[in-house]
């Protein structure tokens, strides 16, 4: 299978060179030439989570060798996920919990970077890449971590993840500024994720300073969705929270299904929609929102205009303006129309917006939460069902409610929950009233594990003690020169 550029379709790749080289060279988003099909999702039924990520995987990436593919989702998907199921879900009142954040960060990152190390190590020895691997990421909060946590000491690769120094919670920071790993290494920037994401774009578009590093024998690639061997194994829990509801008689065969997903790239979405382009029985996909709400206003209006205020929230992976897996999406809906892609994304650059007509978007709902919504849903949901939820699994309950209300959709739904409440202990304890004032986050989480009833991972509790590894810090008008002094390379260019 050929991996196309969205902005050129003559531009191709293998499926090693595009998670090598993580986006194309005219600065377009890698998408499978076709997206393959399922046609029996029951001979699906009885397979763990690892048989069935193979069964995925192994759709979009042909030619990698079988026993390799098998042996890195083995790697991948071992005893670092504190639950046997990996993806549990749970129910809660008439909805069901997919969650996503039983794996060594705490967050849903961890379901596709938990394998990409091992792609990546497959995608080098398949292309004969020589050079060292430099991987460069951009996060919100969750992906950086889980990044650092799975590319910690592999040889031949080094990391270097860049997060806007107000925009993750305290955990997040601490997460990410505590890592070991000599290869391993993270900046904070003094700007918000936008700006920490168009400059590792930037970067990775460089000709000039791609052939300075590749003269140093350097090769960028990146650990953002924007790598297809990030989102390709994102799709497999979709299909093995569909199977566990069938194998459990919660719906019928065929039987379609809605799922709600939280989102501010637009990845875990857009792997939603590759799982039922291959065949899953979906019948709406919600895209939850923040008050950073660009998604909802183009799914509502057919327009992206990304020339607002970033608003910080209590829900910080979705603090984001520039959602670069909708990229991808407007290829596949517009037939693979690599002008339009390229002539929209230019004039989102340029002018801040583009608008997009004629797109048939009926698959897709949007909505967003206010702050005082997420609050509420938090509540409510561990009042009612004794159910503990982070803030952006929150913004997708409240958004559920909403498309609820306006559609009477009875339909059996699963909410995508991306990350654990401890991560944002101090939003969660506010909405169901635990007193916050004057405590320190540890104390915080302890009291709410306390009233939740939930055993509070070793892995956050430490975090406590854990010594600072990285001070670095830059504008974001100097990140370029940041790369080089990490590689300790002179700027002769």
């Amino acid at each position: 299978m050929k991996y196309i550029s969205t902005r050129n379709k003559e531009n191709f790749a293998s499926w090693g060179q595009a998670i090598i080289n993580g986006i194309s060279k005219d600065g377009g988003l890698f998408v499978p030439e076709s997206i393959p099909k399922i046609s029996n999702i029951k001979s699906l039924l009885n397979m763990d989570y690892r048989e069935l990520a193979y069964e995925v995987m192994n759709k979009f990436f042909v030619d990698f060798d079988k026993d390799s593919l098998r042996n890195s989702i083995d790697k991948a998907y071992d005893e670092k996920f504190s639950k046997k199921e990996i993806a549990p879900l749970v129910e809660a009142g008439d909805l069901h919990y997919l969650e996503l954040f039983h794996g060594a960060t705490f967050a849903f990152k961890d379901m596709a970077l938990s394998v990409l190390p091992y792609l990546l190590k497959e995608a080098i020895k398949y292309t004969g890449e020589e050079k060292e691997i430099v991987i460069l990421t951009a996060t919100s909060g969750d992906t950086g971590k889980a990044a650092l946590e799975n590319f910690a000491d592999v040889e031949g690769i080094k990391i270097i993840v860049f997060f806007p120094e107000d925009g993750v919670s305290n955990i997040q920071k601490r997460q990410m500024l505590t890592q070991e790993g000599d290869n391993t290494f993270v900046v904070s920037i003094n700007g918000d994720f936008d700006d920490a994401q168009s400059g590792v774009k930037k970067i990775m578009n460089d000709n000039r300073f791609i052939e300075l590093l590749e003269n140093r024998d350097y090769k960028l690639s990146s650990a953002n969705s924007i790598n297809i061997g990030r989102l390709v194994p994102q799709i497999v829990y979709y299909f093995y929270s569909y199977l566990n509801l069938l194998k459990e008689g919660k719906i019928k065969e065929d039987e379609k299904i809605n799922f709600v997903v939280p989102t501010g790239n637009f990845g875990n979405i857009l792997a939603a929609f590759y799982a039922k382009e291959m065949g899953l029985p979906i019948n709406k996909l919600i895209c939850a929102s923040n008050e950073n709400n660009v998604l909802t206003d183009f799914i509502n209006t057919g327009t992206y205009d990304k020339r607002r205020k970033l608003i910080l929230t209590s829900s910080p992976s979705m603090d984001i303006l520039v959602s670069s897996n909708l990229e991808r999406f407007l290829f596949h809906l517009s037939g693979g129309d690599d002008k339009l892609i390229k002539n929209a994304m230019e004039s989102l650059e340029k002018e801040g917006k583009y608008e997009v007509e004629g797109l048939d978007q009926e698959d897709f709902k949007g909505y967003f939460s206010t702050e005082e919504e997420i609050t509420s849903s938090i509540n409510e949901v561990f009042m009612e069902h004794n159910y503990l939820m982070d803030p952006h699994t929150a913004v997708a309950h409240s958004a559920y409610k909403k498309y609820k209300l306006e559609t009477k959709d009875n339909t059996k739904t699963v909410i995508v929950s991306t990350a654990s409440p401890f991560k944002f202990g101090t939003k969660v304890s506010n909405s169901i009233g635990i007193d916050t004032k004057d405590k320190d986050d540890f104390s915080i989480i302890e009291k709410l594990g306390e009233m939740g009833n939930l055993d509070i991972p070793n892995a956050i509790l430490e975090l406590k003690d854990k010594k600072i590894a990285h001070k670095n810090n830059c504008n974001k008008e100097d990140m370029e020169k940041m790369v080089l002094r990490i590689l300790e390379i002179g700027d002769n260019r």
